[in-house]
């Protein structure tokens, strides 16, 4: 008995066999090609819906061409490529509409490119296009052949077929997604390996890259210092990741398991200082509605960085000095001393000796911190170190946008060359811009060139110097407001890599009048 004979009750016992089965074949095998196949084989089994093919973008290129078929010899199915609006397979491809052509004789669209005429039934025959829509996009498309005299109604062999294009749908998303999987996890055992082979562990627990004489100085300053309480004052241009040493220094030492604080002091507006790095008493000031604790109660037991110290105000800096001093400290509103047990990490990239001399930080607080000065190498000191920490930076930020990026050794090459001016931090940057412009899962050295060109802002691109600082007790002189444009704002910030405090050394200003600029010319 044909298929049009069929009740319509065992056309519906028929329908559910086929999705029961195709349902069956995707918790089965992860393989698409063979149950891709087996699917297209069913529907024209029991249902009637022949020569079905699916049709996929080529790797590499704009056109498309049939993947997965049934019912087509491989002549057939080789013939099968085509552009987007090309031919009734095209439209669909390029519009993401369904297709039904009620004749295929009739419709001057239909190219029968793939499966010649007289290969079909010598009479009416339609055939129905779907497309594959994932997240708004066309992967394909689901492509059949029908007979129009059927006693099946069309309406149904649509539900059935739309049932299956979902289906189909999800078969290729879950394989790309197992594919992206395992190739991440094959790049993570590559790394993994020679991490094993090239890294310290030690190193590798508190996140550090490298092997170089100037890294393996600094990191045995940290381990000698690390059990003891000494001040630390961690030294180095901006990017060289003195946030990483100070944890570092945090976690090998036995205040591992107390708070680790960061203060950015460049950052904290000159009248919160007092309030937020010595808290306040409810009352205190308006506002206060309730008692806050600083940020030196917060690392009680712990260990308190102390980012930019360079930029404390000095009448805060007065402060600071006597609590370092007497190991105790007034909350804002109190009278009652509060006692702290703290290890202070500072770090600054800033010549805090010119700094004195220039009037701008205490001497006798600069003494303080600078017991256990440790010097961080610039990334141009330590140049063996860029292949392995390009690796590392690479597998963090692939794992963080779900993305499977490797580079050419030729890019690899243009990296290790380039100087880095603004250290890891801006090595970070460029990688994390490298991949989440890549076109594909290669990063080529033309690429890589791209980008770095796009690091020199402006043009053309003037080396700025720094203000020379007044002399020691000299008043810094009156600018307005207006003493900088934008251009040179942006100047001095690209040079300096986003760094605010030295951009304003550069323009010879205060951090706060370079912020107060910034936001008259809405540059925050």
């Amino acid at each position: 008995m044909t298929s049009a004979a069929l009740p319509a009750e065992r056309l519906q016992d028929e329908e559910l066999l086929v999705i029961r089965e195709s349902a069956r074949l995707m918790g089965k095998s992860l393989e698409p090609g063979l149950v891709i196949r087996e699917m297209l084989h069913l529907i024209s089994e029991f249902l009637g819906l022949n020569r079905g093919r699916v049709v996929l973008r080529q790797p590499g290129g704009d056109g498309y061409a049939i993947r997965y078929a049934y019912g087509l010899t491989a002549e057939e199915i080789e013939r099968g490529i085509y552009r987007p609006g090309d031919g009734v397979t095209g439209r669909v491809l390029q519009s993401g509409t369904m297709a039904i052509v009620q004749d295929i004789d009739d419709d001057p669209h239909y190219l029968a490119r793939a499966v010649r005429r007289d290969r079909l039934p010598n009479e009416t025959v339609s055939y129905i296009a779907l497309p594959l829509r994932s997240e708004g996009q066309v992967l394909g498309l689901l492509g059949v052949h029908r007979i129009r005299s059927r006693a099946r109604a069309l309406a149904d062999d649509l539900r059935i077929l739309e049932i299956v294009a979902t289906l189909i749908t999800q078969i290729l998303k879950l394989n790309d997604r197992v594919a992206e999987q395992t190739a991440r996890l094959e790049h993570e055992n590559r790394e993994l390996k020679w991490a094993l082979e090239h890294g310290s562990p030690q190193q590798a627990a508190l996140g550090i890259v490298g092997e170089s004489p100037a890294l393996r100085h600094a990191l045995r300053q940290v381990e000698q210092v690390a059990c003891t309480d000494a001040t630390v004052l961690l030294l180095g241009e901006s990017g060289t990741g003195k946030e990483l040493f100070a944890r570092a220094l945090h976690l090998s030492s036995p205040r591992r398991d107390q708070p680790f604080v960061k203060v950015n002091c460049g950052a904290i507006p000159e009248n919160l200082f007092e309030s937020e790095l010595f808290g306040y008493e409810k009352g205190a000031f308006t506002g206060a509605s309730t008692a806050r604790a600083g940020y030196f109660e917060q690392a009680h037991g712990g260990t308190l960085f102390l980012d930019e110290i360079g930029d404390l105000p000095l009448a805060m800096q007065v402060k600071l000095l006597r609590v370092l001093q007497e190991k105790s400290l007034l909350r804002v509103g109190s009278r009652r001393e509060t006692p702290i047990d703290v290890r202070i990490v500072a770090a600054t990239n800033l010549d805090l000796q010119q700094q004195v001399a220039a009037g701008r930080f205490r001497l006798d607080l600069y003494y303080r911190l600078n017991i256990i000065p440790i010097r961080l190498p610039a990334l141009r000191e330590r140049r063996e170190d860029i292949r392995p920490l390009v690796r590392h930076q690479l597998n963090l930020i692939s794992q963080s946008y779900q993305r499977n990026v490797v580079l050419t050794p030729e890019a690899m090459e243009r990296l290790a060359d380039y100087p880095w001016p603004g250290n890891i931090r801006q090595l970070r940057n460029v990688l994390e811009r490298l991949v989440l412009l890549a076109e594909g899962a290669t990063v080529s050295a033309r690429e890589v060139e791209h980008v770095i060109r796009g690091e020199a802002v402006g043009a053309p691109y003037v080396q700025l110097q720094p203000a020379a600082p007044p002399a020691a007790g000299a008043v810094r002189p009156y600018l307005p407001a207006q003493s900088h444009d934008r251009q040179q704002i942006e100047q001095a910030l690209a040079q300096t890599h986003g760094n605010k405090s030295r951009a304003a050394q550069l323009l010879g200003l205060t951090l706060r009048q370079l912020n107060y600029r910034l936001k008259r010319l809405a540059m925050t």
